[in-house]
């Protein structure tokens, strides 16, 4: 032991903690639950199962801009988010990932979106001038995983300096 532990002991050696029945001291005490690892893993993954790459969204799209708006909400949501109504909160960049990392990444951020209610959220998918082909490969895996989230009100294409049609700005349901 070194010198300062030795003198708090002896400063302390004859103290008796005090019998104080207090729910705010009572619950500082209360050891927090387990966290059950293997069913928060269960849980990702099943998330991520629940996103097809074979689905093809076609819903309140129009040419080559990206556009959606889930049923049953107002058309004005997507001026309104085009228009900066809603200003992003928070934004990722799948630059350099494949096809399975992105989807777990944007599946993970939309999660940790929804905890933290936020509303508006930007994602970089990018153009695809670095792919193979020279085509946008995410591009089109995220809108059509984005239209499979029940968290996705309606997205559209960024503005030019927003990242343009690299980026897509998302608005997720409130919560």
């Amino acid at each position: 032991m070194n010198d300062e532990e030795d003198i708090f002991r002896d400063a302390v050696k004859g103290v008796k903690p005090l019998k104080i029945k207090s729910p705010k001291i009572q619950k500082t005490v209360n050891k927090p639950k387990p966290i059950a690892k293997k069913f928060l893993e269960d849980e990702k993954k099943a998330l991520l199962d629940t996103l097809s790459d074979d689905f093809i969204t076609s819903e309140n799209e129009s040419g080559e801009e990206l556009r959606y708006l889930k049923k049953g909400h107002s058309p004005d949501i997507l001026n309104k988010l085009k228009k900066g109504y809603w200003v992003t909160q928070k934004s990722i960049d799948l630059h350099g990932l494949i096809s399975e990392e992105a989807k777990a990444y944007i599946v993970n951020f939309i999660g940790e979106c929804k905890k933290k209610k936020i509303r508006c959220i930007k994602i970089i998918h990018g153009k695809g001038l670095r792919s193979f082909n020279k085509e946008p490969v995410l591009r089109n895996k995220v809108k059509n995983w984005l239209a499979q989230k029940d968290e996705v009100i309606a997205y559209i294409e960024a503005p030019r300096h927003d990242g343009g049609s690299g980026a897509v700005l998302v608005l997720l349901k409130e919560y």
